[in-house]
């Protein structure tokens, strides 16, 4: 049978002896723990009564620690972190979290939308503080379903029970050409007229990238794709740059207008992109998923 631990013993105590500890000072032990000087004491002598040992020796006015409180200082440093990242998890579980927040994001969303739902969550929550993962919509929804993101802006996923989305905005997608590119004056264009061209794209995982693979399926050739990169503004440059042609979703053509065209494909494509929030169901009650849910709503009302 597990010894019984005393009653004399709790949390608030432990963290009064690290307090004295770390601090060497009653005075100082209180304040940082924003209680009386005469509070840390009694926890002290408290401990010690629930210990049944000596953890202190007086030498004059000074309260020095034994041995043995440096045992259980050590010992009530991972009690304390244990139980408070036990609460972190627990409150999770229950659909509650902390004062942080851990966006996942496309490259291509960090333009406009991810500026708009950051400045909107911070003036519903002011005192949360909001860290921003890029990546792949494959690696933010592995992040996600491992719990090392809170919420990712990307594009839809296929639906699933555990998974909860918001759908924000569809996007159409594009052929990017150099801005001299004779293609770059078409009112449209149909992939087959192509088939000779050099193509550059996202790597797997992107669902630009998959996009594009749907489109040349469409188009019944497969491209000469000549490079591949990690991330949309790199892909952008080489279309500028004349290295090849690509397919970019509209939300782009801002940034780079006076280097690449935008043009689009004919009807029979019918690329278009899903965009919204997604989370973890069992978390669709923490305040800061609800916060941040509301503020993606009302940008698609805007």
């Amino acid at each position: 049978m597990p010894l019984r631990i005393s009653e004399e013993i709790t949390f608030r105590k432990l963290e009064a002896l690290l307090a004295f500890m770390e601090t060497g000072n009653l005075a100082k032990a209180a304040e940082a723990l924003d209680i009386s000087p005469v509070s840390v004491h009694r926890a002290l002598h408290s401990l010690e009564d629930g210990m049944r040992c000596a953890l202190f020796r007086h030498e004059g006015r000074n309260l020095l620690p034994t041995e043995a409180a440096h045992v259980l200082a050590d010992v009530a440093r991972d009690v304390l972190k244990t139980m408070s990242d036990g609460i972190r998890v627990t409150r999770e579980a229950a659909g509650y979290s902390a004062d942080q927040l851990k966006i996942g994001s496309l490259y291509s969303l960090t333009i406009k939308t991810v500026p708009q739902v950051v400045i909107g969550i911070k003036m519903r929550r002011p005192e949360l503080h909001t860290e921003l993962v890029l990546g792949s919509n494959a690696d933010l929804l592995q992040k996600l379903r491992q719990g090392s993101i809170d919420a990712t802006l990307m594009a839809l996923p296929e639906p699933d029970a555990e998974i909860e989305s918001i759908p924000m905005f569809e996007d159409d997608i594009f052929f990017a050409a150099p801005a001299d590119s004779h293609y770059a004056s078409l009112p449209e264009i149909d992939l087959r007229v192509c088939r000779d061209e050099p193509f550059v794209s996202l790597g797997e995982g992107y669902v630009t990238s998959s996009g594009f693979m749907e489109a040349f399926r469409i188009a019944d050739f497969t491209p000469n794709v000549v490079m591949k990169v990690g991330d949309i503004f790199s892909l952008m440059n080489l279309v500028g740059g004349g290295i090849g042609y690509s397919l970019l979703p509209g939300r782009v053509r801002d940034v780079f207008a006076k280097n690449v065209a935008f043009v689009p494909l004919t009807a029979e494509y019918g690329m278009k992109q899903s965009i919204g929030l997604s989370f973890l169901r069992r978390r669709e009650r923490d305040p800061n998923l609800l916060g941040l849910a509301a503020v993606c709503r009302m940008l698609m009302r805007v």
